[in-house]
């Protein structure tokens, strides 16, 4: 069983991952790409927005990986990583709930979705190079609960038979955008909101299509190793 979820994980994660990174090599990073000469062009290298607010700071010495191959092979390796992390928790929950059919890893996918993109970013939407953003572990703190509710929530509706349980599960979903993510003091932005509203959308088209094709790619070779 663990060669089979490593075999799943391993070659589900590297093809999303290739998907993922043509996507937002032709959608996405185009978009960060104009971003940034907002964000360089503008007086002060250093753009301080109150104690709550983060700062953007441009160290000289700081390294960044460079247009063209650098940033496709930096993007390629940490999209890659990720994925194969995300397919080995996909693979996990096949051993456990084997998929009856490959269609039902696009609702698996769907979830994931939901739990590690779609709900974290209602409340702290993706952010464009010049934006600024409220204190960093606030931000994760909450992404992480996040997260974890929707994950809990889903799965009491999905798979919960008492109807308690059910209304649980939807308390949960709601219980951290009552809450509310962290926010800067100031909202401001370098780029224009156009380009905001762009950014904003390709990310989760762009996360939408990973998940999907992770989810559908996961459940047929998992289905298929069985067969084997």
């Amino acid at each position: 069983m663990i060669t089979r979820i490593a075999r799943t994980a391993g070659f589900s994660g590297l093809l999303a991952a290739l998907l993922l990174t043509l996507l937002q090599s032709f959608w996405v990073a185009p978009l960060i790409l104009e971003a940034e000469t907002y964000e360089s062009s503008a007086p002060a290298a250093l753009h301080e927005h109150g104690d709550e607010v983060a700062a953007h700071e441009h160290s000289a010495e700081a390294w960044s990986p460079e247009d063209g191959w650098q940033r496709v092979l930096s993007t390629t390796g940490g999209n890659l990583v990720v994925a194969v992390g995300f397919a080995l928790i996909l693979a996990a929950l096949y051993s456990l709930r084997e998929p009856q059919r490959t269609g039902t890893g696009a609702l698996w996918g769907l979830a994931g979705f939901a739990v590690f993109c779609l709900a974290p970013t209602l409340g702290l939407p993706p952010e464009l190079p010049g934006t600024a953003a409220a204190d960093l572990g606030q931000r994760q703190a909450w992404w992480v609960g996040t997260a974890s509710a929707t994950a809990l929530g889903l799965a009491l509706l999905v798979f919960a038979r008492h109807g308690l349980l059910k209304a649980l599960g939807a308390v949960l979903l709601v219980v951290p955008h009552v809450i509310g993510a962290p926010q800067p003091d100031v909202h401001e932005s370098l780029a224009p909101e156009a380009l905001e509203t762009q950014f904003k959308v390709a990310s989760w088209l762009t996360n939408a299509a990973f998940w999907l094709a992770l989810g559908l790619l996961s459940a047929w070779l998992f289905r298929r190793s069985s067969q084997a």
